[in-house]
């Protein structure tokens, strides 16, 4: 599976923006919003947007007024996107949406033409590193510009409390995030190398989420996927799957689960 093939629910995307909002580094923000231009709209391009929460995350954390432009291969995740835009700017400047189906795999420079920034968030992870490198390419091939590249898995995650089956699905998932050539938990260190090599400054910042009794509800979801992926992965696993996510359902249910699953964010200073 490649990123073309990738379909996400907007339900899940409106389960996790909250552990995303609260993961994302909010210093690469911070650092970010010094070395943008001053003259003009910001003009960001948000590649794999989705429905669009990268934009109402940081667009209230730079300066304005601001344009963006989400580009997704979902036209339902694009419309979520147009009708739920970011509010105003950390300035009060107006802030507007333009949404662009397309294949951020195929990306040209001329996609980006008059771009002033490029973001993504939860994308870096399920690309080849084919697909990758294009992306890359295309987004420095086409000006000079900073990138906010948010959210890539790491594979790393902690339960607490902690089981001796945790590792076997950690290590199945992260095999499974492998699968077809696709970069997983490799992914951020790849990027960073490549980008490094045309020059740029990348800042790596951990994002991890951080999910408590307060978000019980998605960390049932994530386990889910979580056990049913590393169980695809290594059927082996079938045996204990069950009985182990009974468990940590029933903890989860009570407040007595806590999940810590690392992300990384790359800041590209050009």
């Amino acid at each position: 599976m490649s990123a073309t093939e990738v379909r996400v629910s907007p339900r899940w995307l409106r389960l996790r923006e909250p552990a995303d909002s609260a993961a994302r580094s909010t210093e690469l923000a911070e650092l970010l919003a010094w070395h943008l231009p001053t003259a003009g709209p910001l003009v960001v391009h948000d590649l794999g947007g989705g429905s669009g929460a990268m934009g109402r995350w940081l667009a209230p954390r730079l300066p304005g007024p601001q344009h963006w432009v989400v580009h997704d291969r979902d036209a339902d995740l694009l419309r979520l996107a147009a009708a739920d835009g970011p509010g105003p700017a950390a300035d009060g400047g107006v802030v507007t949406v333009e949404t662009r189906r397309s294949d951020i795999t195929r990306l040209a420079p001329d996609d980006l033409t008059g771009a002033s920034l490029v973001v993504a968030s939860a994308l870096l992870d399920i690309l080849t590193a084919d697909e990758l490198a294009g992306m890359l390419d295309a987004c420095t091939g086409s000006g000079r510009r900073p990138m906010l590249l948010a959210l890539t898995v790491v594979g790393r995650v902690t339960l607490t409390p902690v089981e001796p089956l945790d590792a076997l699905f950690g290590s199945a998932f992260n095999a499974h995030q492998r699968r077809d050539r696709r970069l997983g938990p490799d992914a951020v260190a790849v990027a960073a190398l490549e980008l490094r090599a045309t020059g740029a400054e990348v800042l790596v910042r951990p994002s991890p989420w951080r999910l408590d009794a307060a978000h019980a509800g998605l960390a049932a979801e994530w386990l889910d996927g979580w056990v049913g992926a590393a169980c695809e992965h290594e059927p082996a696993l079938a045996a204990e799957a069950g009985a182990y996510l009974d468990r940590r359902m029933e903890q989860a249910a009570a407040g007595e689960l806590a999940v810590t699953v690392d992300h990384a964010d790359l800041l590209v200073l050009p």
